[in-house]
């Protein structure tokens, strides 16, 4: 069965670890203005933040982590982006470091969680070092969120039309997001749930709809936070 989300034009062909998922769609999800506008708004409002935001409170969060717990302010996670292609996801380090890297969700009262972690974790701030993501064009502003290899590699045999979710740049925020579904993803309904509002965001996209979520989103960070832990 094909699932169209868009007029139809070409085949692509995914390439995973062990199957080809094959999904019919077209060649152009956004015509040339919209890549344009949504790349432009990317470069501003990321470009913007970085240089009067960002450069006094990324130094000020490197500091508050190294006081806090040993290991590097950075954490770096191979993500599964657009068209399958990985890339070093960037985020403020928030749990104590495990060098081996093995990947466990995190999960609500997690004692690997510190104490200036719990802080960004609450509030967003550790997504933040995403927006350098953002100016290499590897992620967007808003999209559906970069999971993990290991759960892509999971989730792509149990849910239906999971990997069209990799037809977009991932985003540092998503409609899913803005919906509440944030966090950890704590049972199928979570999964299912975040899919159906992801696929909805690729089918339906515009430049409104982009700054209406990311609109939503700090809203949500500064008065209803209750599912960022």
């Amino acid at each position: 069965m094909e699932t169209l989300i868009s007029s139809p034009s070409s085949t692509k062909v995914f390439k995973t670890d062990s199957d080809f998922v094959i999904k019919r769609y077209s060649e152009n999800l956004l015509d040339s203005s919209q890549i344009l506008s949504k790349r432009a708004l990317d470069i501003l409002i990321s470009s913007l933040f970085l240089a009067l935001v960002g450069i006094w409170l990324f130094p000020l969060i490197a500091i508050l982590i190294k006081l806090d717990s040993k290991g590097p302010v950075f954490y770096k996670q191979l993500r599964d982006g657009q068209y399958n292609s990985r890339f070093l996801c960037l985020k403020f380090r928030t749990m104590t470091y495990d060098p081996e890297d093995n990947f466990k969700q995190a999960v609500k009262h997690d004692p690997r969680i510190t104490k200036v972690g719990a802080f960004l974790r609450k509030t967003s701030l550790d997504e933040l070092p995403q927006l350098f993501n953002v100016l290499t064009g590897e992620m967007t502003l808003v999209g559906p969120r970069p999971h993990a290899v290991e759960m892509n590699m999971d989730c792509r045999g149990k849910y239906e039309n999971y990997m069209l979710r990799h037809l977009v740049k991932p985003g540092i925020t998503g409609l899913a997001q803005s919906k509440g579904f944030r966090g950890e993803i704590k049972s199928e309904f979570d999964m299912k749930s975040r899919l159906k509002f992801d696929l909805f965001y690729i089918e339906k996209w515009s430049l409104g709809l982009d700054i209406k979520i990311i609109f939503i989103t700090i809203h949500s960070i500064l008065f209803k936070n209750e599912n960022a832990y």
